[in-house]
């Protein structure tokens, strides 16, 4: 098949009602090529991130307990309800974790860089939907099943909390409506397993948690935990929850979904609890993949003590710096609305001096509620990717930054690959996300 039938072809393959709400992209006739050393590392990246995500809730369940050091609990419940927290320590949920772990990845020039970690991500329909369209364009091409291995996952976490015939309902938020259409394309793989709703659906009775007549098993929970307050009966959901009347994951963690986790990887003084949990071959190699982050404390340090690589003694100091010293992304770290997808992430280098310090004066005047890091701004490498531009026929070259999105499926407490999906955006773009001018498509490796 030629480029255009080939762009053709996936174009038609769209479902009617689509993937997103009201969202286009550009469509690329083939696969980005990632270089095999690369995509494995990639592969191999999952149980390193399924080990630092059960190091970090031991670590939290540490700190409550009086094992650690009390400010990484006050770190991590800042701003939060106190009946979520109450739920995330409840012995009884002491070890789940989520079933889905994404990085954002961005490629560099020694390799790549995790911007930051999403337990509740949007693209699996879409991912699974790519790989489906262009295993059958490719006669040599064979498909990751990317919605059988989550399906496993969920029917395997579903028996965890309820034995027999699984039945689980895709909750979707009215803040997270956008990626309904991909969720409604999952569901209808395995109608008589899955089915997708909202919140306000959920009917609460005695013996179980309903959509209709159907009694729920499980919940995969696709809004923030910022959301939850939002969600229509959200304090019968945390009492079914709570009393093993339906299985719930990503579970009701909101510590799990803080950036401000990065941080604390390169604290000092926990590093050699990093390393005893992980150990040192996966600690060794997430310090190659994870950049150096802060947590934006306004509290004041010691007079002889300076923030590590940014050789500061206060963060109004950093508020100075040049346009070549403000390499650095500023974000607020979670429980908010701004916490998920582009928003509440400011990039210091391509802002006037002095907007940079006020978003800096009013990250630490939020400090109490919504703690806010900065990270090194990873030095993206530009790669080439064609599209199919249908109005002309051709077939431009895009040159611009990718951004990877490994997907991972944990099923009984082993983390699954499931593919990548790949979002190649303008050269002048800093931030990488899914807009109209982007390019998405799988990442594969080029063995």
């Amino acid at each position: 098949m030629t480029s255009a039938e080939k762009a053709n072809a996936i174009r038609a393959s769209l479902p009617p009602e689509g993937l997103f709400a009201d969202k286009t992209w550009r469509i690329a006739p083939e696969p980005f090529a990632l270089e095999s050393r690369l995509h494995q590392k990639i592969v191999e990246l999952g149980p390193r991130l399924h080990a630092f995500n059960k190091a970090c809730n031991l670590l939290y369940r540490q700190s409550h307990e009086g094992k650690q050091p009390r400010w990484i609990r006050e770190y991590l419940d800042a701003g939060k309800p106190e009946e979520f927290l109450a739920l995330a320590r409840n012995p009884r949920f002491k070890n789940d974790l989520p079933l889905v772990i994404r990085p954002d990845i961005l490629l560099t020039p020694e390799g790549f860089s995790i911007t930051e970690l999403d337990s509740v991500p949007g693209g699996i329909g879409l991912t699974a939907w790519l790989q489906q369209t262009y295993s059958r364009l490719d006669s040599n091409g064979s498909a990751i099943p990317m919605a059988e291995l989550f399906l496993n996952a969920l029917k395997t976490e579903s028996a965890r909390h309820h034995p027999g015939a699984p039945s689980i309902a895709i909750v979707v938020s009215k803040e997270s409506q956008d990626y309904r259409p991909e969720m409604e394309w999952l569901a209808a793989l395995a109608p008589d397993v899955l089915t997708v709703c909202g919140p306000e659906a959920l009917r609460y009775q005695p013996d179980g948690v309903f959509v209709k007549e159907r009694k729920i098993t499980l919940i995969y929970r696709f809004f923030e935990l910022f959301d939850l307050p939002n969600i229509a009966h959200h304090e019968r959901l945390l009492i079914a929850v709570r009393d093993g009347l339906v299985g719930m994951t990503p579970p009701l963690k909101p510590h799990l979904e803080e950036k401000l986790w990065f941080a604390l990887f390169w604290f000092p003084q926990l590093a050699e609890f990093w390393r005893r949990e992980l150990g040192d071959r996966f600690f060794r190699d997430l310090k190659e993949v994870i950049p150096f982050t802060w947590i934006l404390d306004p509290r004041p340090l010691p007079p002889q003590a300076v923030f590590p690589h940014l050789n500061i003694h206060s963060w109004e100091q950093m508020g100075s710096f040049s346009q070549k010293e403000r390499d650095l992304i500023l974000k607020i770290s979670g429980f908010s609305e701004l916490a998920w997808g582009s928003r509440g992430v400011h990039v210091g280098s391509d802002m006037p001096q002095e907007e940079w310090q006020t978003r800096i004066q009013q990250a630490l005047a939020e400090f109490e509620e919504h703690p806010y890091v900065v990270q090194r701004f990873a030095k993206t490498k530009l790669v080439e990717h064609p599209w199919h531009d249908f109005e002309t026929g051709a077939d431009p070259m895009m040159k611009g930054r990718m951004r990877l999105c490994p997907y991972y499926f944990v099923e009984n407490d082993k983390p699954h690959f499931a593919g990548i999906l790949a979002t190649l955006c303008p050269a002048d773009k800093k931030l990488i996300h899914g807009m109209k001018d982007a390019v998405i498509t799988l990442a594969q490796s080029t063995s």
